[in-house]
């Protein structure tokens, strides 16, 4: 298994615990956007795994990185709202996952040849 894989995998666990408090909390709006995408990450990067084409795992390596984007919105709205729980280090652990992400994708486009494209 990828390392991307691995730390997608259990970057999603450590968002479903944090959603428990969120819905302890009766945040529910919050936990609900933030389940979703959180979680999609790591289910886009491994659909990515078993691409049709090279054009078809970039693609679902952009939409991993979408859904990490809109996840960090999220939690940066936790972090940042006196109303929320704080989301400790999972903005970081998501800031390592962007990176990895995005060479992947980078790399990806340029072994293709279709920069720009």
């Amino acid at each position: 298994m990828s390392v991307i894989v691995m730390k997608t995998y259990d970057f999603g666990l450590k968002i479903i615990e944090f959603c428990h408090i969120l819905e302890k909390e009766q945040r529910y709006v919050v936990n609900f956007q933030l389940y979703k995408a959180g979680t999609s990450i790591g289910a886009n990067v491994r659909e990515a795994q078993s691409p049709h084409s090279r054009s078809d795992f970039v693609a679902k390596m952009i939409v991993a990185m979408k859904e990490a984007d809109e996840t960090e919105h999220w939690l940066l709205l936790c972090r940042d709202s006196p109303h929320l729980p704080d989301p400790g280090n999972l903005i970081d652990e998501l800031s390592e996952i962007k990176k990895i992400i995005g060479k992947i994708i980078l790399t990806s486009k340029k072994n293709a040849g279709v920069m720009g494209k």
